[in-house]
């Protein structure tokens, strides 16, 4: 796909998806004519977001923008293979969801008590993000996100069992960007638009330095997750987590690389040779995958497979009994109600497709099929 405003410009670019409603279109260009960004490229899965489309990619000089990383702040993905057992977990699905729920606050609950972080007071930050850590952030680590945030337990082609998770910096991250977007803004209120800061500048410094805590924050929470998880399940069946197998890999974050800014919104880092997670949706589950470090793509891939319906929408147009028959006869014990219906399978693109759309930007190791699905 070509757009003649964009060639007008004479940036490079690369659009990988086949099909994009006129939003993430408008979106997408109204960022490659800043003078500040100087190459893009859009994912198979890309679709409307917050001022730049979900799956976009730019590189940007001498400026960071936080409305190109978005609220959850160094959301992404973690996998990591286990000794348990297909038989044992399909067996015990039920008391293993029951268990997950009651050991793992979802959607808006935190933890009682404040979790354990020995990076807490250690990692660089701004005061603004000690008050936030100060009041209550520590107890919402180790707890999952509500939307399209979750945790699946499956199995891949070889019979090995995996835990993914799909989670972010939770409210800690919400604020930070909010903070951020107050700064950018001309009128000192977050809102939509291509706002920027200066690098060099104080408030880029500190934005920089308080995204850098959010991406570390993100990566603890989906750690505590995987524990909390793996303990459920061992609470059950005999196995444990294979620790050396931690994949992590965020799809919101902005890094410097090579002089510029590579923001991803919505976009897997996938340098060539590097482990990653793709997530389906909650029937076809998610591909453990190995980057290609393609420069067309700044080395990136999807995040997933991106909505094709709205989430309003996906609740009026979506039937409920078929989402339920859907997941009930591939053997998959979730959470399927009205609450997780904008979740449901027909609310996204197909995942398949979208994996070959960017077979020049990833390699499929492994294909992890669904056993239990839980959401916030």
């Amino acid at each position: 796909m070509k757009l003649k405003k964009i060639d007008a410009t004479g940036k490079p670019y690369r659009i990988f998806a086949e099909h994009l409603e006129s939003q993430a279109i408008d979106q997408f260009v109204g960022a490659m004519q800043l003078d500040s960004v100087l190459k893009g490229a859009l994912m198979p899965d890309a679709h409307s977001g917050y001022t730049l489309p979900i799956g976009a990619v730019v590189a940007v000089q001498g400026m960071v923008y936080p409305s190109f990383v978005g609220y959850d702040i160094g959301c992404g993905m973690c996998a990591m293979k286990t000794t348990f057992r297909p038989a044992d977990i399909r067996t015990h699905a039920p008391a293993i969801f029951k268990r997950i729920y009651e050991q793992l606050p979802v959607g808006f609950a935190h933890r009682k008590t404040p979790s354990e972080w020995g990076d807490f007071k250690r990692l660089d930050h701004t005061p603004h993000l000690k008050k936030l850590m100060v009041n209550g952030g520590l107890k919402q680590l180790g707890t999952l996100g509500s939307g399209n945030h979750f945790v699946e337990v499956g199995e891949d082609e070889s019979g090995a069992v995996w835990i993914v998770i799909h989670s972010g910096s939770r409210n800690i991250g919400h604020s930070v960007a909010t903070h951020y977007l107050k700064a950018a803004s001309p009128d000192g209120r977050p809102r939509e638009g291509f706002f920027g800061l200066l690098t060099d500048s104080a408030a880029g410094e500190d934005y920089i330095r308080d995204m850098a805590y959010c991406l570390a924050f993100a990566l603890e929470n989906r750690r505590q997750i995987m524990h909390v998880v793996a303990d459920a399940i061992a609470s059950q069946v005999e196995g444990k987590l294979i620790v050396s197998s931690l994949i992590n890999r965020t799809h919101n974050h902005a890094e410097k690389t090579g002089g510029l800014w590579i923001h991803r919104k919505g976009a897997t880092h996938a340098e060539d040779g590097m482990p990653g997670v793709i997530p389906g949706n909650m029937r076809d589950g998610s591909f453990i995958v190995r980057g290609k470090g393609n420069p067309e793509s700044l080395s990136s891939s999807s995040h997933g497979a991106g909505r094709v319906m709205g989430r309003k929408e996906a609740k009026r147009k979506i039937d409920l009994a078929s989402f339920a028959a859907d997941m009930r006869v591939r053997g998959i014990t979730a959470k399927v109600d009205r609450h997780t219906l904008d979740e449901a399978p027909g609310a996204y693109k197909d995942i398949h497709e979208v994996m070959a759309m960017q077979a020049d930007l990833v390699d499929v190791l492994h294909h992890i099929r669904p056993i239990i699905n839980i959401k916030g």
